[in-house]
């Protein structure tokens, strides 16, 4: 069995991987903590031009055709450079809209999708699980929500949001959506829908987590080969190599998992794809910060846009706990 990327999708990693390390995404990512989506957004349109947007949806829908694995591959980059937004959400609601689409409700995916697909809409989604909380409505040009109903879920455009809380991460910018909006889908359709969603989402999720564990420990490696002690790199030390070791191997526990997740879209596989990356993710950070010393608590080092992602990716669309327990009641 061969378990490695086909060269058109090693080709795909590879031009996604130059288009943002030519877009100066740390400035794009400050600009968005700041409030200011600009920068995000000229970096979302190129991403969307590159087709990393459509690989959720079906060709039916425009889209490119329903490719977990480069989903998986393109939000590992994703992750590796940082890009703000709501990447994972936009998965999701692609997803979803996808799923209703298929299941004959296509309404909300044509008014919506086009403009998801093409960069020129940027939408989040809020579900029951997320705490009340959306991200990046402000930025967003729509938001919809998920809630309960007398007659099972609803699926609404929300007129509005709340004040804009900060969160862990400065580029994740947290609001609750104002009550009521207009009603876009609802019933058992949409509960099939939702479960779409969330395990699209976990994907990403996931693999956006490997991306960031990757970056963080790219970047401890680097300079702990600088950074000197005595005279010797602090690389050389033996406890130094030891807690990178483990972060390494954290990261390549998480790798396979992802993809093999993405292979198969079981829920319990993305569960356990989830759960480790997202411990990846945040064993990297954990690592980098403390080998970075003091210099790794500062906002102006570039590596601090990493570090404050991993701990959010870690939690969100099902903690680590729900995830084991997940796994736990699909293998008993």
């Amino acid at each position: 069995m061969r378990f490695l990327p086909t060269a058109e999708q090693r080709d795909f990693t590879r031009s996604l991987d130059a288009l943002l390390s030519a877009s100066d995404t740390p400035s794009a990512v400050r600009s968005w903590s700041a409030g200011d989506p600009g920068p995000g957004r000229a970096l979302w349109a190129r991403l969307a031009e590159a087709g990393v947007f459509a690989l959720a949806a079906p060709e039916a829908q425009d889209g490119m055709g329903r490719l977990p694995v480069e989903l998986a591959l393109a939000y590992r980059e994703l992750g590796r450079h940082a890009v703000p937004g709501p990447l994972v959400e936009t998965a999701a609601v692609t997803a979803l809209l996808s799923h209703l689409a298929d299941a004959g409700d296509p309404a909300p995916a044509k008014r919506l999708l086009p403009g998801v697909l093409t960069g020129e809409s940027v939408v989040s989604l809020g579900v029951p699980r997320g705490g009340g909380y959306v991200l990046d409505a402000e930025g967003a040009d729509a938001v919809l929500v998920v809630t309960a109903g007398e007659d099972g879920p609803e699926l609404r455009l929300a007129p509005g949001h709340g004040p804009v809380h900060p969160s862990l991460d400065p580029a994740r910018r947290l609001a609750r959506p104002d009550p009521g909006g207009e009603l876009l889908a609802a019933g058992p359709l949409l509960a099939e829908a939702v479960g779409c969603a969330v395990r699209w989402a976990r994907l990403a999720a996931a693999a956006q987590a490997v991306g960031v564990a990757e970056e963080l420990l790219r970047r401890t490696v680097a300079y702990v080969k600088q950074r000197t002690q005595f005279g010797v790199p602090i690389g050389s030390f033996q406890a130094v190599k030891h807690r990178l070791a483990d972060t390494l191997l954290a990261v390549e526990f998480a790798r396979p998992l992802v993809y093999g997740a993405a292979l198969t879209l079981a829920p319990a596989d993305l569960a356990a794809a989830k759960a480790t990356a997202g411990e990846a993710a945040y064993t990297a950070s954990r690592t980098a910060l403390q080998l970075h010393g003091a210099i790794g608590y500062t906002e102006e080092l570039d590596l601090s846009l990493w570090l404050r992602k991993a701990r959010p990716l870690r939690d969100a669309w099902g903690t680590p706990a729900q995830c084991r327990a997940e796994v736990l009641t699909a293998h008993p």
